[in-house]
């Protein structure tokens, strides 16, 4: 299934692709099944009946012709850096023995095709290709072997990063978590549609048109499984927290002549069963 958040005349709006096309409910419609984060909480039959309501009572949704956005405001947002080998050996550094965790805060959260915003106070605004995991089933200690079973679906991510005060410090995180530097969506796909973990989905990033990334989920480092069971180890995951897998090689960062994002550029991340998610890039007033 293939879940799309939107807004429709100022009410909130869910829709699910029927094969032909999507089919949506806004809030006070008859038969509204509530937003995404409501069904994700309450498990795979609160989704299933959700679509199964939407087809059958929903209008046509044009995607084009909608506000789209993002799949939920996530709880937690949980980010795996190096987790691509080539990504690794680009910046330098070894191949982590042990997932390398910072974290995102959801006010840095941009809906598919609003604008990145490009800070006053810095030009390295790079981007980041990867794949996101959104969480459906509580848990702690989770074992690997189950690791799976609590994930609701999938969706692309843009971990926008502004280099220069992500490599002033040891801590990444404030350079990771500017306001408007976080694209998420464009929809959110569950997990019984895609092959177990996500993995082996082909994903690309591309600026400007131009292909700047370009991989395979196989190639993950830590799969989505050791990702759930070791974030586990530490904290309560919930429904709705999402992990944001990490990006392969081809960042602007890494580049020479270094290639960052400015004012007016679009950037695109297509995965492969999901989706693609473009958004272009704005500064700040």
């Amino acid at each position: 299934m293939k879940f799309l958040s939107y807004r429709l005349n100022s009410r909130p709006a869910i829709a699910v692709d029927d094969g032909d096309g999507f089919r949506g409910l806004a809030e006070g419609d008859d038969g509204y099944p509530g937003n995404l984060a409501s069904l994700v909480e309450g498990g795979e039959k609160a989704l299933r009946d959700a679509a199964d309501v939407l087809r059958s009572r929903g209008a046509p949704v044009d995607p084009e012709a909608v506000e789209v956005l993002p799949p939920l405001i996530p709880g937690k947002i949980l980010c795996v850096g190096l987790n691509y080998a080539d990504h690794a050996a680009e910046s330098n550094m070894a191949i982590p023995e042990y997932p390398t965790i910072f974290s995102r805060f959801a006010s840095s959260i941009v809906a598919p095709g609003a604008p990145i915003r490009l800070p006053r106070v810095s030009k390295d605004l790079d981007y980041e290709t990867e794949l996101a995991v959104i969480i459906g089933k509580r848990g702690r200690y989770i074992d690997k072997a189950d690791a799976l079973s609590h994930v609701a679906g999938y969706a692309a991510f843009n971990d926008v990063s502004v280099r220069d005060y992500q490599l002033r410090t040891p801590q990444w995180t404030l350079g990771k978590t500017f306001d408007g530097s976080g694209p998420f969506g464009p929809v959110m796909v569950t997990a019984d549609a895609l092959p177990p973990g996500a993995s082996g989905l082909a994903i690309e990033g591309r600026l400007n048109g131009q292909t700047v990334q370009k991989s395979n989920t196989r190639h993950l480092i830590f799969d989505v499984a050791t990702l759930i069971a070791t974030l586990s180890e530490a904290l309560t995951l919930e429904p709705g927290d999402v992990i944001i897998t990490g990006t392969p090689a081809g960042v602007g960062g890494a580049r020479k002549p270094q290639l960052f994002m400015k004012d007016g550029d679009v950037f695109e991340i297509e995965i492969e069963g999901i989706g693609l998610l473009r958004n272009p890039v704005k500064a700040d007033d």
